[in-house]
């Protein structure tokens, strides 16, 4: 099977698929297609989680390690922060090397003497807007 990719900003997204027969394949590239934008696999103690991507309140890196941090997860993703910049949506921003954080579930900012911001999330997980990523998280939040 071969794979084609077009990029082109003026054309609706779509995927479209040309197989002899329908097979474990190409239900796995339609269930992605039709899933995957709004989920993402977590693990935890050995089980594997389907996360909805709108629950994540930060992905957050520890220990070389990426975790989706929810109201009351800590789960471990297997894509790279880098990855996960491209593929979430406008409700993410980063706000420093280790951090992208969903907008909605941010608490308070609060200034810190670096020069930095401390982020609250609503679920009490506190990070730092680091100050080459504090311009971008104002303009992105109105705030002035």
């Amino acid at each position: 099977m071969k794979c084609i990719v077009t990029i082109d900003k003026e054309h609706e997204e779509e995927v479209l698929v040309f197989a002899h027969k329908r097979t474990r394949l190409v239900d796995e590239i339609e269930n992605l297609v039709a899933n995957g934008a709004n989920e993402i696999t977590g693990y935890a103690d050995g089980e594997i989680c389907m996360l909805n991507v709108s629950d994540v309140f930060c992905f957050t890196v520890e220990n070389n390690k990426v975790y989706a941090l929810t109201a009351d997860k800590k789960l471990q993703i297997k894509h790279r922060l880098y990855q996960l910049e491209e593929i979430l949506g406008e409700g993410f921003i980063k706000i420093n090397q280790s951090c992208i954080a969903n907008i909605r579930f941010i608490s308070k900012f609060s200034a810190a003497f670096s020069g930095a911001l401390n982020v609250t999330f609503k679920n009490g997980y506190t990070d730092y807007v680091s100050r080459r990523n504090v311009k971008a998280v104002k303009e992105r939040l109105g705030v002035k």
